[in-house]
C-alpha cells in the first residue's frame, strides 16, 4: 500500500511539474534587431535630426539661423526625440546581440569587432545600462525642450546627447581611443 501511495504521489508530482512547465508564460517580447540595427535605424538618424534642427550656418552667402519654426517642424523633431528616447530602452533589453553573426566592424582600424564589443558589454552589463540611461536622460531633455518649443534648450540638449553617445563609444566601440586620450596621444573619432 505504501508503494502505491508513493507512486501515486510521484505521478501527481510529475504531472503538476509538467503542467506548470507547459503553462509557463510566453516571453514578454521577442528580439529581432541587434544593437547595431537600432543604432543605424533609430539612434543615429534621430540624433542627427535633433543636432541639425538648431544651428547657425555661416557661409560666403551669409548666415543661416536654423530653428524649428512651424508646428510641422516641431512635430518632426519631437518624433525623432521620442524615437531616440525609446531606442535607449530597446538597447537595454537583455539578450540583444551587438551585431548579426559574422558581421564585421566597418572601421576595424578605429573600433573593436562586434564580438569584442559584445564581450565588454556582457562583462559589465550594469555599465551598459547606465550609459544607455544617460542617453535616455539627454534625449528626454531634448523632448522637454521640444514640448516647450524652446530652440535654445534643444541646442543645449544636443551637447548632452553627443556626450552620452561618446561616453558609450569610448567604453565599448573604441576603448583604445579612450586609453590614448588618457595618455594624451589620441583623439576620439566617431565610427
Amino acid at each position: 500500500m505504501r508503494r502505491f501511495v508513493w507512486l501515486l504521489l510521484l505521478g501527481a508530482g510529475l504531472f503538476l511539474a509538467s503542467a506548470c512547465k507547459a503553462q509557463a508564460p510566453a516571453p514578454e517580447y521577442r528580439l529581432s534587431a541587434t544593437i547595431k540595427d537600432i543604432m543605424d535605424s533609430m539612434v543615429d538618424p534621430s540624433a542627427d535630426v535633433l543636432w541639425e534642427s538648431v544651428a547657425t550656418i555661416v557661409s560666403a552667402t551669409g548666415t543661416e539661423e536654423r530653428r524649428p519654426k512651424s508646428d510641422v517642424d516641431w512635430a518632426n523633431v519631437r518624433r525623432r526625440a521620442i524615437t531616440l528616447v525609446e531606442a535607449t530602452n530597446l538597447l537595454k533589453m537583455p539578450g540583444r546581440q551587438v551585431a548579426r553573426q559574422g558581421e564585421k566592424s566597418e572601421n576595424p582600424n578605429i573600433e573593436l569587432e562586434p564580438a569584442q564589443i559584445e564581450k565588454l558589454l556582457n562583462d559589465d552589463r550594469q555599465a551598459w545600462t547606465t550609459l544607455a540611461s544617460g542617453l535616455y536622460d539627454a534625449a528626454a531633455l531634448a523632448l522637454t525642450a521640444i514640448n516647450a518649443k524652446n530652440a535654445e534648450g534643444l541646442l543645449d540638449s544636443g551637447e548632452k546627447i553627443d556626450a552620452a553617445c561618446e561616453n558609450c563609444h569610448l567604453k565599448y566601440w573604441y576603448p583604445n581611443q579612450a586609453a590614448g586620450l588618457a595618455a594624451g596621444t589620441a583623439s576620439p573619432r566617431k565610427p
